[in-house]
């Protein structure tokens, strides 16, 4: 799956176009590298969003297409 579709399937980021230009502006890490939007995530994969001055770290876990926001945590883990 991509990742700016896993991010707001997650929940992570609320919308899709929004999780695609900041990964394209280069504000999405993924295991410590600079990702583009079409980057296929793995589990175990470490992403990393900068939000300004601030970062979220996550693990992800599992890999859904879909998932109802109860259990969208359940798709990654925080880590750090």
């Amino acid at each position: 799956m991509r990742i700016d579709k896993f991010l707001k399937v997650s929940r992570l980021i609320k919308r899709r176009t929004v999780a695609k230009e900041m990964a394209d502006q280069e504000r999405v890490l993924v295991n410590g590298r600079q990702v583009k939007s079409s980057y296929n995530v793995a589990i175990n994969d470490i992403i990393e969003i900068q939000f300004g001055v601030k970062a979220l770290k996550v693990k992800v876990l599992n890999i859904k297409k879909t998932t109802k926001k109860a259990e969208a945590s359940d798709l990654y883990e925080v880590v750090e």
